[in-house]
């Protein structure tokens, strides 16, 4: 991604934000003439950004605030910004974050409910009919977000950067999770990969490969199949 300075737009920054495909370069953001100022539908940005704004207000309420550091409720909201500054750069970190992961959860999520049958861990909350039906109703952000994610990065072209971007972002997330939130709540598995923190290792042990692992195991080929697809 470039940023081209320009003539002030009115009260606006002049930046242009630009995203390059296969096809040439796009424009992804403008407030300048000479590129389409308008890639996404304004109801879209709309639409999404009281969703956000609602799931926000009720996870505040029924849950504690580490839930936030989540992958997914980070992808979450930063998918609002990537809409409305249809920026490649916070569209492709996010999609770099949670594709594979949310590939995972929904397999989880239509294998047990179609089947009945249990399929990882990752669900279980959907089917707890102790969990109000409206806040496991909005989990299905799980189910729209990667498909909302793909088109973004085919409208607004994918910037190759992402993947270390959302790698950076990781190293920061991860080590808070595992500091300031609750080993029960195991926010993005830091205290190990089940419902129970590991005991096999050292938990910093863990942590560290944790770290690693995210952007050798899920980041990294997620970037190269969006690099091969849309880069």
């Amino acid at each position: 991604m470039r940023y081209v300075a320009m003539r002030p737009a009115g009260i606006f920054p002049s930046l242009v934000f630009r995203s390059s495909r296969r096809a040439g370069r796009r424009c992804a953001f403008t407030l300048e003439s000479g590129c389409p100022n308008v890639i996404i539908p304004l109801w879209l940005k709309i639409a999404y950004t009281l969703f956000v704004a609602v799931t926000v207000a009720v996870y505040s309420v029924k849950y504690r605030p580490g839930n936030f550091l989540w992958f997914s409720d980070i992808a979450l909201l930063m998918t609002v910004p990537a809409l409305w500054l249809e920026s490649s750069l916070l569209a492709g970190m996010t999609a770099v974050g949670v594709l594979l992961p949310e590939v995972l959860w929904n397999v989880s999520y239509f294998g047990q409910l179609l089947t009945g049958k249990r399929i990882t861990g990752l669900t279980d909350y959907m089917f707890d009919p102790t969990k109000p039906m409206y806040l496991r109703a909005l989990s299905l952000f799980h189910v729209f977000l990667p498909v909302l994610l793909l088109w973004m990065v085919h409208v607004l072209g994918y910037a190759p950067e992402a993947w270390l971007a959302q790698t950076a972002l990781a190293w920061v997330v991860l080590p808070l999770a595992y500091f300031f939130t609750d080993p029960e709540d195991n926010v993005n598995w830091v205290f190990g990969p089940g419902a129970e923190p590991q005991t096999w290792m050292p938990p910093l042990v863990y942590l560290g490969l944790l770290m690693a692992g995210f952007p050798a195991l899920v980041y990294l080929p997620t970037h190269w199949l969006l690099q091969w697809l849309f880069g």
